[in-house]
Parts: structure tokens; C-alpha cells; sequence
């Protein structure tokens, strides 16, 4: 099954809790269940720091009342090599961003770029199957890991591709420059300014699905879709026509 656990989840070294709000969404939106978060990575790499950053992510989102799941691409067929979900890890993803309803993209800088495991697994992804959206209204966190100087070449990539994936990508994000500087011998991160971005953007992604989770239905819905699928609008229950706008 590709979900990669978490080690150390309750561990967090590099985060000074007395500056800790541990639900940052109180007051925006109905706050249960806890919001759902799916988090991807994109280095198959033994010591991958996209990984690694990922995991961090996934324990401060566990402190702000966030269910994480870490998918692992490590057994993911190229998109051509199989038909719809016919491989247990393709459809194991799908069925995982059709749970979540946030998700964290993680991917390191390869040739000025996202890596080829990152765009394989949002290839994976359609934007509808079997009538169900499942990337379609999520909320989505963008972050990325450079062997040097601070780049955005990846961040910038990734939220070209959660607009096409029809996503709400929050504004936040973080990027980690010389990353293998970062962390130490037990793969956590130090304390630094990195590490408080990725604290910042893990709470706003919190904010922001909680906000838009009782809307996330409504801001996707498109008038292109209802006229494709004949559904007419009911005056009696269109509450723009009641309102008389």
C-alpha cells in the first residue's frame, strides 16, 4: 500500500511551541472533522529532502488538527503503461485526493524545474473520473527544496499546475535553499527561517481549507457544465433569484 508513514510524529525539535496556535482556523469555518491533507513529494532519493520536508509538514499539520496521508510514488507505472486505475498505486492516489481536501506539493529543483516523480503523480490525477472532480475545489500548498541558491523555478511550476487541476493554491509558500544544509543527521530540520516558512504556510493552508470547506462546492461550479449537462436552474431555489440580483 503506498502511504509512507510518518516517523516521529509528536517529535518537533525545530518548533518553539510557546509562538505555537494550535488551531489556527478557529472562528473561519466549522472546524470538524479535522480538515483532511494529502501530501505528495517528488524524489525517490534514500535521503530525499522534498520527502523530508514533506514529513515535517505533515507533523505541524497533525498539531493544527489536520488527518495527514503521505502518498509514497516509489511504485507508480508511467501514465501510458496502464489503463485508468488499473494499477493499485494509481488508484490508491486517486481515491487519497478524493479524500483529502487540502493538499501539499512538495517537489526539489531539477534543471530549473519540478522533477519528473512530482509531474508523474499529478499526471495521474484527471480532472474528472467517474463523475467525481478529485483534485477540484481542494486547497492546495506549494513548496520546494534546492541543492543551492534559493529558486522559485519549481513553487511557480506547481501553481501553474494546481490552477489547471482546478485548485485553490493558497498565497504562501515556501522554498528551501542548499537543502541538504538543512537537516541534520536524523533527517528533522533545524531551526531556521526555513523552517518557521514552512510553520507559516502549513497554517495558512489550515486556514484556508477550513474557510472554503463549506464552499468548496460552490466556488468550483460552472455554468460551462451545468449547459453541457442540462441542468437547468430553479428559479424557486436559486437563492441569487430570491434575492432578486
Amino acid at each position: 500500500m503506498p502511504l509512507r508513514p510518518l516517523p516521529d510524529p509528536t517529535h518537533l525539535p525545530a518548533l518553539d511551541r510557546r509562538f505555537v496556535v494550535e488551531r489556527p482556523a478557529l472562528g473561519l469555518g466549522v472546524g470538524d472533522p479535522p480538515p483532511r491533507i494529502l501530501l505528495l513529494y517528488g524524489s525517490l532519493r534514500e535521503r530525499s529532502f522534498s520527502r523530508l520536508c514533506v514529513e515535517e509538514a505533515a507533523r505541524l499539520l497533525q498539531v493544527f488538527g489536520c488527518e495527514t496521508r503521505i502518498f509514497d510514488p516509489s511504485t507508480l507505472p508511467l501514465p501510458d503503461q496502464v489503463a485508468g486505475d488499473d494499477h493499485p498505486a494509481v488508484h490508491e492516489l486517486r481515491e487519497l485526493s478524493l479524500w483529502s481536501e487540502g493538499q501539499v506539493w512538495c517537489s526539489p529543483e531539477r534543471h530549473g524545474q519540478i522533477t519528473g516523480i512530482m509531474k508523474l503523480q499529478i499526471d495521474h490525477l484527471p480532472l474528472a473520473m467517474g463523475g467525481m472532480r478529485p483534485t477540484q475545489g481542494r486547497t492546495l500548498a506549494v513548496m520546494q527544496v534546492s541543492a543551492g541558491s534559493q529558486s522559485f523555478n519549481s513553487v511557480n511550476t506547481l501553481r501553474v499546475l494546481g490552477r489547471w487541476m482546478r485548485m485553490v493554491t493558497i498565497p504562501n509558500q515556501s522554498s528551501v535553499a542548499k537543502a541538504f544544509a538543512e537537516f541534520d543527521d536524523a533527517g528533522r530540520m533545524k531551526p531556521s527561517s526555513y523552517y518557521d516558512r514552512i510553520v507559516d504556510v502549513m497554517e495558512e493552508l489550515v486556514r484556508f481549507t477550513v474557510l472554503l470547506r463549506p464552499h468548496a462546492a460552490q466556488l468550483v461550479e460552472r455554468y460551462s457544465e451545468r449547459k453541457e449537462a442540462g441542468r437547468v436552474i430553479d428559479p424557486t431555489t436559486d437563492l441569487a433569484s430570491i434575492a432578486g440580483r
